[in-house]
């Protein structure tokens, strides 16, 4: 657009952004693409978000491989979850402000990009005061190991919870509100060199005890009993080992399948001492509108724990835009957690 005056003649450009675009499915280090563009002004009932962070998660490669349930229509911007600070709001919007946070309200809104327009739908307001990797990844693993640990089993102290992949993003966040709660946490990790290092890690953030498939079927079988509650990102024989544990109508939930293996379910246990198991998907949680209320309440729980230091994130390696391609392949081989800084 061109503007003119008296005395001076300017250009006077659109907002632009810089996005992780992708128009086809595949490995996610080939088919992302870092594009420029601009977005133009900011619509009518919109308001425009600068986004700060927004981590890889192991659902946005599957998204992006084309194994996801969401899939957004091409091209698509990847990245599901992040933190964002409004920079402007369209007149007439009412209840928000410039300056403040905010986290999508639903996946599939395509993060991975410093600038975008969303209505006040498509965003949930956060708290100020947290770290970018806090803001940044308080909607997804932490209000997954939230919900599994409140909605499914009545856990009360001196309870005991099992789980697998307890060195991912749920479960250290599973171990540290289980240690708030006063619930013991058995937790289940791949063997490895650097094993003991692992075990140190958990252990430092509540962590009961720390063993691997190989040492619970050789030292700790028949050991671990009365589980309450069994929390199953991995699938294939470890849901056996997990089911086993369980107690009279205790609960396995699953929440992921990483060996991408089907359950494996003793029939025993299935039969005679009621077990159940269920799936949870976060996601789906949250286009319950019945939801919304708790939503506020748990995001406000969390928060209060970050605040007072009972609430770690992991450990990312922090990365700007132009280092997707290294990024990427470091997130999709479980090598180190990475984190877009924007």
């Amino acid at each position: 657009m061109l503007r003119l005056n008296k005395h001076i003649s300017t250009i006077v450009r659109g907002i632009s952004t810089k996005e992780l675009v992708y128009t086809e499915y595949g490995d996610p280090s080939k088919v992302i693409k870092l594009v420029e563009r601009e977005i133009g002004d900011l619509p009518t009932g919109h308001i425009h978000v600068k986004w700060l962070a927004s981590p890889i998660n192991p659902a946005d490669i599957n998204q992006i491989q084309g194994v996801y349930p969401v899939k957004p229509p091409f091209p698509a911007v990847g990245g599901n979850e992040a933190c964002g600070e409004i920079v402007q709001v369209a007149d007439g919007v009412q209840g928000w402000k410039v300056g403040q946070r905010v986290i999508p309200s639903r996946s599939g809104l395509g993060c991975w990009r410093t600038d975008s327009f969303h209505t006040p739908g498509e965003l949930f307001p956060i708290e100020s005061g947290l770290s970018l990797e806090h803001s940044a990844t308080l909607q997804v693993n932490p209000p997954t190991a939230y919900r599994m640990l409140h909605d499914f089993v009545k856990l009360k102290p001196g309870d005991t919870v099992i789980q697998n992949g307890a060195t991912s993003a749920v479960g250290r966040a599973a171990i540290q509100i289980c240690k708030i709660l006063g619930i013991k946490t058995v937790n289940i990790v791949r063997k490895k060199d650097d094993l003991q290092k692992t075990v140190d890690e958990l252990t430092a953030l509540g962590a009961d005890l720390v063993i691997t498939e190989e040492q619970l079927l050789r030292e700790y079988k028949g050991k671990i009993r009365d589980v309450a509650l069994a929390l199953n990102c991995v699938g294939g024989r470890s849901t056996l080992f997990l089911a086993n544990t369980l107690r009279h109508k205790g609960y396995m939930v699953t929440y992921g399948g990483m060996s991408k293996q089907p359950l494996q379910i003793p029939t025993g246990p299935f039969i005679f001492k009621d077990i159940v198991l269920t799936g949870f998907w976060m996601s789906r949680w949250y286009e319950i509108p019945e939801n919304m209320q708790e939503r506020h309440n748990m995001y406000s729980q969390l928060s209060k724990w970050i605040k007072e230091g009972k609430l770690e994130h992991p450990n990312f390696q922090r990365r700007s835009l132009d280092e997707h391609p290294e990024a990427l392949e470091t997130a999709t081989n479980f090598i180190h957690k990475q984190l877009f800084i924007f």
